[in-house]
């Protein structure tokens, strides 16, 4: 199954590469040419990731794109795409999980979003379990005579076997390791 990726960047040109290497190298490629229609698709369809371009319509764009992204209930791995590299506090602090600096090499580029994808699966899988193991439950305090009462009936059943078959199954314990297996599972 192929990953589906968000492209939004209001230059056609760079929109329009990036889509055609993202496909070649097998990923489902959308996109989005301004930030409005960006968060419009991040509400229609889920992605495993969005890339966004900082400067669009306005300085902006890209951290509406992202804060957007980051409510998404499907959680995407998100990555900021910018000529104009920032602060990695500030990028974090927008949301963004990753910083692509145009222009880049198409190599480069896909050993990032490869590795951004496996990292934040990585996380999410790990959020997953964290979520899905529940707490233990403690058991419920049984009263001691209840516990006798128990211990006391299988004591009795053990003692109820015919004394003919357990000395049979001893017997056949003496003879091989099979027969022993065969005995332990009759016991």
């Amino acid at each position: 199954m192929k990953r589906r990726v968000l492209l939004v960047d209001d230059e056609i040109s760079i929109l329009l590469t990036l889509k055609a290497v993202l496909e070649i190298s097998g990923f489902d490629v959308d996109t989005a040419t301004s930030a409005h229609e960006g968060k419009r698709r991040i509400r229609q369809h889920e992605y495993e990731m969005i890339i966004t371009d900082m400067r669009m319509e306005d300085h902006a764009s890209g951290a509406e794109v992202i804060a957007y992204a980051r409510t998404a209930a499907y959680k995407p791995a998100i990555a900021l795409l910018t000529a104009f590299p920032v602060a990695e506090e500030d990028w974090q602090g927008m949301g963004a999980d990753e910083m692509l600096v145009k222009p880049m090499q198409t190599q480069v580029l896909l050993r990032q979003i490869e590795a951004l994808l496996v990292v934040h699966e990585d996380k999410k899988r790990a959020a997953g379990a964290a979520r899905t193991s529940a707490p233990v439950k403690k058991a419920k305090p049984v009263a001691k005579k209840a516990v006798k009462k128990s211990a006391a009936k299988k004591a009795t059943k053990k003692n109820a076997k015919p004394v003919a078959k357990r000395k049979a199954v001893k017997k056949a314990a003496k003879k091989s390791p099979a027969k022993k297996k065969a005995a332990k599972k009759r016991r």
